[in-house]
This record gives structure tokens, sequence and C-alpha cells, in this order.
């Protein structure tokens, strides 16, 4: 059985990834599918763009054998909505570290916000980061302050988690379990 933590880190982020937004008539002529879940019907009440998540992921992030951990404007908000609605237990959610003195000129040179709480919650441990704002910024930044191994995996919000963003996923988990 592996330890937790020896786990590589899944952190996801919620708008985006697993809620598509924005897209174009030409990119989805029919709209957005809108789903049901099994698990909790009723978890998308008051959340109407909630149906667009597909059920299926809950199941698919658990196969990555990744601790999951919510990065999102969501917190705590991501257990009580997305993870019934996923079917997955409730999550560790990011501690996003209040830091004044930094945040201006983060956010200046284009680091996002949650690219250091990122780094200091991995605490040298593999993780991932699936999200729809990283930058070349945030890229350099894990590369020159994290000393385990990083994926940032950009998805595009108009289209949400695809088939290629598990593929990199999977494989990426396989090489540093």
């Amino acid at each position: 059985m592996t330890r937790p933590e020896s786990r590589p880190l899944l952190f996801l982020d919620v708008d985006g990834p697993l809620i598509p937004f924005g897209a174009p008539a030409e990119l989805r002529p029919g709209g957005y599918p809108e789903y049901r879940s099994p698990y909790a019907p009723r978890a998308a009440e008051g959340h109407p763009l909630v149906s667009r998540i597909d059920p299926a992921h809950g199941r698919r992030l658990e196969a990555l054998g990744c601790e999951l951990v919510w990065a999102s404007t969501w917190a705590d908000d991501a257990n009580t909505v997305i993870a019934p609605w996923l079917g997955l237990p409730a999550l560790p959610v990011l501690p996003v570290a209040e830091r004044p003195d930094t945040a201006e000129a983060d956010l200046r040179a284009g680091l996002h916000w949650k690219t250091r709480s990122l780094v200091a919650a991995a605490r040298g441990r593999a993780f991932a980061w699936v999200d729809d704002e990283l930058t070349g910024t945030d890229r350099t930044w894990v590369a020159a302050h994290h000393r385990g191994p990083a994926l940032l995996r950009l998805v595009d919000h108009r289209r949400g988690l695809t088939e290629a963003d598990f593929a990199a996923l999977a494989q990426w988990a396989r090489a540093h379990r």
C-alpha cells in the first residue's frame, strides 16, 4: 500500500478545468453538455454551472493515484458541492497564504496568486497543478523554488479537462509514484 505522503499531489482548480465556460458558438454549437450525478443529484442546486461537470471525472481523478487537493476560489464549498457531484470524499483545500508584502509584486510580475501557496503546501513533494490561468511566469517560479518534480497543466477553460489532459496527468503520475 502506498503511503499518502509518497503519492504525488494533484492541485485542482474548479472553474475552467472542471466547469468549462466561455466557448463561442463555433466551438460548442449545441452549448455545453449537462450531466446528472448519480452520486449527489441535489449537489448542483443553486449552482447552475455544476451540471457541466462530468461526474465520471471523479473516478478518473482518483484513478491517477494522486492525493487530490482543491486549489480554487471555491475553497471549502468545493467539498460541499463539487466533491459530492464527483463522488469524491472531502478533499484538503489549499491554504492560500496571506502575504500582502508579496501579493502586489507577484501580480505585477504575472505570478498567479496560488503559485507560492502551492509550492509551500507541496513541501518538496511531487505535484501536478491543473488550472486554466497558468503562465510561463508560474512555470519559471515553480522550477526555481520547488525542489521536487512538478507538472503545471494548462487547461483550456472553454473545454475543461480533456482526454489529452487525463493522459498527460496519468503518464506524469505513473512516473512520480
